[in-house]
């Protein structure tokens, strides 16, 4: 007889696992053993849990999606201004904990598997149209081009990011000040 309650801390082990895996392979080039090793159950029970690799996978990103939307939410919180606002999410989007090593690996993995896999493309799509819906209204009053302006700043994220987390000399602040300073130049005027 199964223990009641215990599904969804099996979940979130195997989960947790598999960005540390991720991150220890630097790629999704790690085994459903593997995972279920590291949170210290069975591989059928990995199995049972989500059917397979891309399934955990899939409920890895979406953990690390929720963290990014729980940051972005919380430095928002705080923002008083349109510009505070553009601002708290530059800043989330180059938070410490996006650079964690199992984090960077899921990343890159999401980025690259999106282009053969319908529900990795889907993740990604959603990503990145609630960052632009993001951007796009915190500068819909302060800039003369919110959405062209939103592209821009989502791409320069997406980009420093990758930019940042791929160099051993690229930081998340080296990052977060080129993405505020380009910030800066596109409301010059404004």
């Amino acid at each position: 007889m199964p223990k009641v309650g215990m599904e969804p801390i099996r979940r979130s082990a195997l989960v947790k696992a598999t960005i540390a895996e991720i991150g220890a392979a630097h790629s999704l080039d790690v085994t459903v053993g593997q995972i279920a090793r590291r949170a210290g159950m069975s591989t059928a029970l990995a199995h049972h849990y989500f059917g397979g690799k891309d399934q955990i996978f899939l409920a890895a990103m979406r953990h690390i999606l929720i963290e990014y939307g729980t940051e972005v939410r919380a430095r928002l919180a705080d923002a008083r201004t349109p510009r505070a606002r553009a601002e708290a999410i530059i800043i989330a989007s180059f938070d410490e904990t996006c650079f964690a090593p199992g984090t960077v690996n899921a990343w890159m993995t999401l980025y690259a598997a999106s282009r053969t896999s319908d529900d990795t493309k889907r993740l990604l799509r959603l990503y990145q149209r609630r960052l632009r819906s993001n951007l796009t209204h915190a500068l819909r009053s302060i800039s003369r081009h919110p959405v062209a302006d939103a592209d821009t700043l989502a791409a320069l994220i997406d980009g420093l990011y990758l930019r940042a987390a791929l160099s051993s000399r690229g930081t998340a602040s080296a990052a977060r000040a080129s993405a505020l300073s380009t910030l800066e130049l596109l409301l010059k005027d404004r």
